[in-house]
């Protein structure tokens, strides 16, 4: 099964250059807990979370409207191809330890939004051609909430 059978078409970005207060609108009105930041047209170039902004929002004593999206962007961004097959999507979000993937052409351009939601609503028991099975998406939802190990966990297991 592709990229595109799964994913969320014609999904919104933010422009680089608005601010805070405009994604969390967004995200607001078409409850979406994750913005692409784009520019030059649809190229994507970063992503912004709810989670994000909050953060932001509280340790900075700026008001939301006055902080641009740029300034708190995550700058890496992993993405996936329409034409790609969802197991390369699994693998990213399992590596990466993210809950959603932009869905980009060639140029880079937007295109869509695959989300662990995405998944799971398409998810069955019985694996065939055109499904995804519940256990890959349980092997992904489990490697993206896992914890990492305790920074001096290593050093006292080796004593």
């Amino acid at each position: 099964m592709k990229v595109k059978d799964v994913m969320t078409p014609n999904a919104k970005g933010i422009w680089l250059t608005e601010s805070l207060a405009d994604a969390a609108q967004i995200m607001w009105e078409n409850d979406f807990g994750v913005l692409p930041i784009i520019k030059d047209g649809r190229k994507v170039i970063g992503m912004i979370t709810d989670r994000d902004i909050c953060m932001a929002v509280a340790m900075r004593d700026r008001n939301p409207s006055s902080v641009s999206v740029e300034e708190v962007m995550s700058g890496e961004v992993y993405s996936v191809n329409p034409e790609d097959e969802l197991d390369k999507a699994l693998q990213a979000m399992q590596e990466h330890k993210i809950r959603r993937l932009p869905v980009v052409n060639v140029e880079g351009e937007l295109e869509g939004i695959l989300s662990l939601n995405d998944l799971v609503l398409h998810a069955k028991a019985d694996e065939g051609e055109d499904t995804i099975d519940y256990g890959e998406v349980v092997k992904t939802y489990r490697a993206i909430c896992e914890h990492p190990a305790p920074m001096g966990a290593s050093a006292t297991s080796a004593s």
